[in-house]
Order: C-alpha cells, then sequence, then structure tokens
C-alpha cells in the first residue's frame, strides 16, 4: 500500500489550477520541469503554457494512479525521538474530524509559494478602487483604460503589467530596488542619444519616460495612492505581485529539519 499523500486543496497543482493567470508559462525550459519518468510530449513549446502544464500533471498522476487524500489540512507534525517515527495530525474536509498518520519518514513538498503574502499598507482597507493579489488575476480584461497599479516586479508582477498594458491599461509598477523599465519603442532612441549625451543625462532622461514608482507608502481619500518619494497618484485597481509565505512554521514541530 502506498503511503498517504496529504493534500489540503481539492486539486492536484492547485497554485497552476486556481491561483495562476491566463498567459502564464513555465519561465524555464521544459526539459527542467518535467517529472521523473514521464518527459513533456514533443509537441509542447519550450516555455510550457499553464494549459499544457495542467494537462501534463492531470495525465501524470492518472498514468502512476496517484491518489491523494484532498481537503486534508496538516495541523501538527512532529518525530517522535522515542518510536523514531512521525507524527502527523491533519483536519479533514469542513467537520469531517481528525485523522493521525505514523511513519518512518515525511516529505514536506509544500514548496515557497504557499500562502499569498500582502503588505500592510497605510489606508489600503479605504481605498475605493479594486485590490488583489496576483493570484486573483486572470487577465487584463475588463482593465481596459483603467489606471492600475502592480506592486512588485518579480516574474508575476513583470507578466501581469505586461498582460494589462497589452489590454490597454494604463499601468504602473511599484519597485523597490533601483531599476529602469522602458518601452522597446523607446529603447533604440536611447542608445542613440549614448552617442550623443553623458551616461547620467541619459539615465535621468530614462527615469523620467519609465512608469516605474519608489516604494509604495499609503493611500489617502479613497483613490489616491502616495509613494516614498512624497508623491501622489490616482488608481482604480492595484495588483500585489508581492509573493507567498512558507506555512509549515505553523504545524511542523522540532529544530534541525531538512524540508523541500
Amino acid at each position: 500500500m502506498p503511503p498517504p499523500t496529504l493534500e489540503r486543496e481539492d486539486c492536484i497543482a492547485s497554485s497552476y489550477n486556481k491561483k495562476t493567470y491566463d498567459r502564464l508559462h513555465l519561465h524555464v525550459a521544459k526539459h527542467f520541469c518535467q517529472l521523473p519518468s514521464m518527459p513533456f510530449p514533443s509537441t509542447f513549446p519550450k516555455y510550457v503554457a499553464r494549459a499544457d502544464f495542467v494537462e501534463y500533471l492531470d495525465h501524470y498522476v492518472s498514468h502512476f494512479n496517484i491518489h491523494p487524500e484532498f481537503r486534508t489540512t496538516v495541523q501538527f507534525a512532529k518525530y517522535d525521538e522515542h518510536t523514531s517515527k512521525w507524527e502527523v495530525k491533519a483536519a479533514v474536509g469542513d467537520g469531517g474530524g481528525v485523522r493521525c498518520y505514523v511513519g518512518w519518514f515525511l516529505v514536506v513538498a509544500t514548496g515557497e509559494n504557499t500562502d499569498p503574502v500582502t503588505p500592510e499598507v497605510d489606508g489600503l482597507s479605504e481605498f475605493k478602487g479594486e485590490v488583489i493579489h496576483s493570484t486573483e488575476y486572470k487577465s487584463g480584461t475588463g482593465y481596459e483604460n483603467k489606471k492600475v497599479l502592480v506592486v512588485g516586479a518579480g516574474n508575476s508582477g513583470m507578466e501581469i503589467a505586461l498582460d494589462l498594458s497589452n489590454h490597454c491599461a494604463k499601468t504602473s509598477i511599484v519597485v523597490r530596488s533601483p531599476v529602469h523599465i522602458v518601452s522597446r519603442w523607446s529603447l533604440n532612441s536611447l542608445f542613440l542619444l549614448l552617442d550623443l549625451l553623458p551616461l547620467h543625462l541619459v539615465d535621468s532622461l530614462t527615469m523620467l519616460i519609465s512608469k516605474v514608482l519608489p516604494a509604495l507608502k499609503g493611500i489617502k481619500g479613497g483613490n489616491e495612492v502616495v509613494f516614498e518619494d512624497g508623491k501622489c497618484h490616482q488608481f482604480d485597481a492595484i495588483v500585489f505581485a508581492t509573493g507567498f509565505k512558507r506555512s509549515t512554521h505553523l504545524w511542523l514541530q522540532g529544530q534541525s529539519l531538512t524540508t523541500y
């Protein structure tokens, strides 16, 4: 009998099934992402689309007859030094009680992207527009001609900002570190200017034409966002692409543990 696999969601790969935007592609070439004993189909592109990846995972589960125990949320896991075994307690569904598991080994495969993180921002609860985390964003449809602020410039933040712009939203990005983002059409002009002007002047010009804003400080007046440089801008929506945090600290007990 295979060891139990516990999954708090109601499906496999819940991050890709429920919490990703439509245009998502894997950011790493497919041969680095395929699972053991089943390569990606040769018809898949080098960077696999979200829908194709979900289909691949569904096929993998079916082919190898994997049956996770869905809607089973681990509440406690601890290694017992006396028995040399792991003790695990998990809540089942809504009102389904608690199950106990005992085993020689425990594999923690919850990853880095367990729970969405939205930073605390003064006045955010008073913002009159839409506020979502990147896990709730699907596409730029419906954001046409709206002023949208994307907070965070990681993979998700940059791709969501691009998607919004492609859907004719007026998109701005908050970036804490010094980075310049310019449109493709202006980039060639900037290279030409480097032959005519000193670097520091071209750098200043880049800042003027970019839509990158400093760190977010707070919200006032219902729709005005205040930034660390003291400037204020109005927005219709805010998308927080501010990452995730682990959940293991809530239930994984003990010291000197190696998690994967």
